[in-house]
């Protein structure tokens, strides 16, 4: 059942790439698959088969493009754009497109933010060169993203209180939109300097060094095979991909090939249990 159900979801999460690929081609924008998406496209010629969302990245400029087009191509369809400005309960500090079709609960992820099967897009932004300043940057990001969790009440378990708490009050959702506002001007804070050539996911799950790239190997781009798509990976992922996961064609062992995400789907009025 479970293969069943990772299959539906990488359905939906394909058509809501497809969506995303159209609006990045019509408006020119550049965008590269990250992580798995990049993995899965070099080891599988798609999606790794047990692997359940899907990550892209683009430049801080490209990004904030595309939040401004996307927001009007989406309007009226079935696709929701997720921001910390769309949805006053996301805590995240970068966007999501969303199936508003599915819903969703994941593991370790409590919140009352929208739910749906989705599409992670984040922004690439650059790095100071100097360890301490790249620790002082990275330090500061945490403690807002802890801050902005506590205010929006995101927890890693349930608790059957939280179906009685009142909405939050306007004081307090102020209080988080300003901690998003500091977050990220600190994530943008080196992007106007043009003598640093590193960029990075600012909100990378991977050690501070594993998912740092230099802005050549973002715009030198190919086309790869993608499900029964193509998708655009740094010409350059041989070495992307050696530092994030050493020898990436190798298969994990079969007790870590888990989703890592979804536990609960809801779609066309079924529920499928993960």
């Amino acid at each position: 059942m479970a293969d069943d159900v990772v299959s539906l979801i990488h359905h939906v999460e394909l058509n809501i790439f497809k969506q995303f690929a159209t609006i990045t081609k019509k408006y020119h924008i550049n965008y590269i698959a990250m992580g798995g998406t990049m993995l899965g496209a070099i080891r599988h010629q798609g999606f790794i088969p047990w692997d359940d969302d899907m990550d892209v990245g683009m430049l801080r400029s490209d990004y904030e493009h595309f939040l401004k087009v996307a927001s009007e191509e989406l309007r009226g369809t079935h696709y929701f754009l997720q921001t910390p400005w769309t949805d006053q309960n996301y805590a995240l500090s970068y966007a999501k497109i969303l199936d508003r079709n599915t819903f969703i609960e994941e593991k370790n992820n409590v919140n009352n933010a929208r739910k749906g099967i989705f599409l992670d897009i984040f922004p690439l932004d650059k790095i100071p060169d100097s360890p301490a300043r790249q620790r002082r940057q990275i330090v500061d990001i945490r403690r807002l993203d802890s801050r902005i969790y506590l205010k929006l009440r995101y927890n890693v378990i349930d608790n059957p209180i939280r179906k009685f708490q009142n909405p939050l009050s306007e004081e307090q959702v102020e209080s988080a939109d300003d901690f998003k506002e500091q977050r990220e001007a600190i994530m943008k804070m080196y992007n106007s300097k043009p003598a640093l050539m590193n960029v990075k996911n600012l909100a990378s799950q991977y050690s501070y060094e594993k998912e740092i790239l230099n802005v050549d190997q973002v715009n030198d781009i190919v086309d790869l095979p993608f499900e029964d798509t193509s998708i655009r990976v740094p010409a350059d992922y041989q070495s992307i991909l050696t530092r994030i996961y050493g020898d990436y064609m190798e298969l994990p062992p079969e007790n870590a090939r888990t989703e890592k995400h979804i536990v609960r789907l809801i779609t066309n009025n079924q529920e499928f249990e993960l």
